[in-house]
């Protein structure tokens, strides 16, 4: 299957903008950073998850912890993923405990990824609140989760995807909008 590039939803600009406003409003819908942390989902919901905090630390002065998150043993297609799945650990230095939880994910799709990423913190506590945060929300869930922080809403098709490319991971910045061709 190959895929051809639309349009470009996000500049490098419009994606630092667009976290600026979600740190800032994760804080105000928090009533401050007092008992908040960051878990990135991995890959690119982690470089997410530390810029926010990184945002936060400079405008807040406060510092929000962050924890990523690997879902690959949570996942309920696990047996189609393949015969030897890569696993990455999940690095969560804090209690989950009580903690007023922020999920970080780069697209919000079916809702799979995000349940996966659940069952897997509470694996490890219960936290006091769980909230997501997604750069992209483009629609056709699957189950009944919705994120309380959008960065941008995208209408898509069933043959269109949204990818995110971040520095941290690709080596460049933006959010495209992706036709699949079979």
């Amino acid at each position: 299957m190959c895929a051809v590039a639309k349009r470009q939803l996000l500049s490098p600009e419009e994606i630092g903008r667009t976290l600026h406003r979600l740190a800032h409003e994760i804080v105000e819908k928090s009533g401050g950073t007092g008992n908040l942390a960051f878990v990135g989902i991995r890959r690119r919901g982690v470089p997410l998850a530390q810029r926010l905090a990184g945002i936060i630390r400079e405008s807040a002065r406060a510092d929000v912890p962050v924890g990523t998150v690997d879902i690959t043993l949570y996942r309920d297609d696990l047996s189609t993923v393949g015969p030897q799945p890569v696993l990455h650990s999940t690095e969560i230095d804090f209690t989950v405990d009580e903690r007023d939880l922020v999920v970080v994910d780069d697209v919000l799709y079916t809702g799979r990824t995000v349940r996966a990423a659940m069952n897997a913190l509470f694996d490890l506590g219960r936290p006091k609140r769980v909230r997501l945060c997604v750069l992209v929300d483009r629609g056709h869930r699957e189950l009944p989760i919705e994120a309380a922080f959008v960065g941008r809403v995208v209408e898509t098709s069933d043959t269109e995807t949204v990818e995110v490319h971040l520095r941290e991971v690709d080596g460049e910045e933006c959010v495209m909008l992706v036709s699949r061709i079979p």
